[in-house]
């Protein structure tokens, strides 16, 4: 990886994190750093949100919650490791409840942070994205349009930005309990580490 690269990366991570556009979220500090994963990832992985006890706290997209296990079990169920992959979100910063739970981010805080997913995917380039939820399917609308919903087209690989889309459900407890039981999710999994196979990444 260049050093150039590497330096652009930190540039728009400190950027990101100096960033109080969102009067919601003004107190709270955009998860963008070295910890989000590989700039060089074979997938790029694009959630909704930092979550409360997650990446909020940790500072690690996916680490210290229930759905940081269930994606790391997902993860190992197609051989695909941390040091491989790099993960990002919708929003950047924690949207939270006037009781500090955590809250699905409105369109408008989605809008304002939507440069820097385009900044980041820009950068990154990778040949295989993949969003976790409906929220992070939504917002690649904002760097290149497409038509594809979950329910329909989950699992499955579409042409996209350059390089393929593959649109899965999130792992939280919520969706697994309610729209996607982690059987199923495996099998998505098996789709995605299918695809990586075929492209050779």
């Amino acid at each position: 990886m260049s050093s150039t690269k590497r330096t652009s990366f930190e540039m728009l991570a400190s950027e990101a994190r100096k960033c109080t556009i969102c009067e919601a979220m003004k107190d709270k500090t955009a998860v963008l750093s070295e910890l989000n994963g590989n700039l060089e990832p074979r997938v790029f992985f694009i959630a909704e949100a930092p979550g409360r006890q997650g990446a909020d706290r940790t500072r690690r997209p996916f680490h210290g919650d229930k759905s940081g296990e269930n994606f790391q079990v997902l993860l190992d169920s197609i051989r695909l490791t941390r040091d491989e992959i790099f993960i990002t979100n919708s929003v950047l910063c924690s949207p939270r409840k006037p009781n500090g739970a955590n809250r699905r981010p409105k369109k408008s805080e989605i809008g304002n942070c939507a440069d820097y997913l385009r900044r980041t995917l820009d950068l990154i380039k990778p040949r295989i994205v993949v969003t976790l939820g409906s929220v992070a399917l939504e917002a690649l609308k904002a760097v290149e349009s497409h038509d594809l919903t979950l329910k329909g087209d989950v699992g499955k690989v579409y042409d996209w930005n350059g390089g393929k889309l593959i649109p899965l459900y999130h792992p939280s407890p919520q969706v697994i309990a309610s729209h996607r039981n982690m059987d199923r999710q495996l099998e998505d999994y098996a789709n995605l580490g299918n695809e990586l196979k075929r492209i050779r990444i």
